[in-house]
């Protein structure tokens, strides 16, 4: 007999349709935490993969950690977080029927929409804003590559604990329909219309326009604001990197271009890199779910 947590895990992939995932395991670090443990330990599976792993993530699961899921790369998804019962009814009776709601805990959702093709950077957060906007979802979290709770483990934030010290679990909602939503190719136009205005607001909110060089680390190194910090500079350097799609091993290379010989020995260096780029991933991932 299938277990809950296979079944929701199942019915999740399904409904999101991508073939790659990106799966997070976030721990926040506590004063009794032991420094060399990352609070983020990031993983890329196929569907077989993830479900082949599923008593790996039970267990770190148990251990504390909570489990978000994304799908890998360019996609055809938006989320949009934090919203309440009445608004996924309202989301539905107007045209944006979820694909996925996930029920992070009690009484508040996960919605996980289809536009019905892939979708560029760019305007798959002008997409995801523009939901988050009209369903009053957290619009700090809508960007095209924002995390979202994988059902069917607990949701671990200390607020939730009961009294015997379980967990509320994650529970996926079956999905009313895995086509596309209604008002699409309507959303769609508008934010394409913004987008193709450049306001500021758009350049402000989104990566570069096509053929613009990203920045690069000595950018940030020569810019006043960091006040040559090199810390500073190389967290501000991975959140915008990683952001806007530059690999970790990449970003690893642009922080250890400079000399990290006062962090102590190589491994102490390396530890220092690999601190520096989880802590820009969970600022930029900010993973979602009350």
């Amino acid at each position: 007999m299938k277990n809950r947590t296979l079944i929701a895990v199942e019915q999740q992939i399904a409904a999101m349709g991508c073939e790659v995932y990106e799966i997070g395991l976030f721990k926040p670090h506590t004063p009794d935490s032991d420094p060399r443990e990352p609070e983020m330990l990031p993983r890329t599976w196929d569907r077989a993969t993830l479900i082949k792993s599923l008593p790996w993530l039970r267990y770190q699961n148990s251990q504390g950690r909570n489990i978000y899921i994304r799908p890998q790369g360019e996609h055809h998804l938006s989320m949009v977080d934090d919203l309440s019962a009445d608004a996924v009814k309202r989301m539905k009776a107007e045209g944006y029927t979820p694909a996925l709601v996930v029920e992070t805990s009690p009484g508040n959702f996960q919605a996980w929409l289809n536009h019905g093709q892939v979708l560029p950077q760019r305007l798959s957060t002008l997409a995801a804003r523009a939901l988050a906007e009209k369903f009053g979802g957290d619009k700090g979290a809508a960007d095209w590559r924002h995390f979202g709770r994988l059902g069917g483990f607990t949701n671990r934030k200390a607020k939730y604990m009961v009294l015997d010290g379980s967990f509320p679990f994650v529970r996926v909602h079956p999905a009313d329909s895995l086509q596309p939503y209604r008002a699409a190719a309507d959303l769609l136009s508008n934010v394409r219309e913004i987008l193709s205005s450049n306001s500021p607001h758009v350049r402000r909110a989104t990566a570069p326009m096509p053929g613009q060089a990203l920045l690069t680390i000595d950018d940030f190194r020569s810019n006043p604001t960091y006040g040559g910090d090199g810390n500073r500079i190389d967290l501000a350097y991975s959140v915008y990197a990683l952001a806007h799609g530059v690999s970790e091993m990449a970003v690893a290379d642009e922080i250890n271009s400079r000399d990290l010989s006062k962090k102590g020995p190589p491994p102490r260096q390396r530890d220092y890199t690999n601190r520096t780029i989880a802590k820009a991933m969970i600022r930029i991932c900010r993973p979602g779910g009350r």
